[in-house]
């Protein structure tokens, strides 16, 4: 099992993480792939790789308006893209732990700044839609009840956070505990050197740790975040 590691370091003492740097090769990804995409589009579509880009595109659209409601979308219409931004950002963080990468959503600063993008946007879009009477919700439905709120108010960024973290991690730490295993009982078998098991056995378990898992994480992350900016402006 890895936790952050300082990869690159600097003369003046300035160190940069594993994470930080697998970030960035997601976000090269992610920029290179859509630009390759996109650089041929037309107005109607001929080629198979368009139109699935403007299937996708309109059920992510869809499943934006459905839950944030016409009204509030017509209101914030490019949370289209952040919604849309932020679900890729996540599913490659946990799938490219596949290829050999140290997922950044097992490192819990990860995690945390992406809460934090979503607690800044409720209290933006609140603010924005209800200005200072939006704080008067932590008065609802009675006065008494303040510090309950305050603690519910807390513990929307501590949820979102730890969340995912907890789930992929979980599931790194598994799968770390299954290879050690199976190289220990390769060693076991007569005149085998090679950790043979760990070629097989594993893969239906990465199938749900890292595809299933990670993809499940991800839509729960952001269909969370629209929820709660929805309901923020409501």
């Amino acid at each position: 099992m890895r936790y952050a590691q300082w990869i690159i370091t600097f003369s003046n003492g300035f160190r940069i993480s594993e994470t930080v740097v697998t970030s960035w090769i997601i976000m090269a990804f992610l920029i290179i792939a859509s630009y390759f995409l996109t650089r041929n589009l037309k107005l109607v579509p001929t080629s198979k790789v368009q139109i699935m880009l403007e299937y996708a595109v309109v059920t992510l659209k869809n499943l934006v308006e459905s839950n944030m409601g016409k009204d509030v979308f017509k209101k914030m219409p490019n949370m289209f893209y952040y919604i849309g931004s932020l679900f890729l950002f996540f599913v490659c963080s946990n799938l490219i732990g596949l290829v050999g990468f140290k997922s950044p959503t097992t490192d819990v600063d990860t995690t945390l700044g992406w809460a934090l993008l979503t607690v800044f946007l409720i209290y933006f879009e609140g603010m924005k839609s209800k200005g200072l009477a939006y704080w008067k919700g932590l008065l609802d439905p009675v006065p008494f009840l303040l510090p309950l709120n305050i603690v519910s108010e807390i513990a929307t960024p501590i949820s979102l956070t730890f969340r995912p973290f907890g789930n992929i991690l979980g599931g790194t730490v598994i799968m770390g505990l299954l290879y050690q295993l199976l190289a220990f009982i390769s060693t076991l078998i007569p005149g085998v050197s090679i950790p043979f098991l760990q070629l097989v056995i594993p893969v239906p378990l990465h199938l749900y740790f890292d595809l299933f898992a990670g993809c499940l994480q991800a839509f729960i992350f952001v269909m969370l975040t629209m929820v709660f900016v929805s309901n923020a402006t409501e």
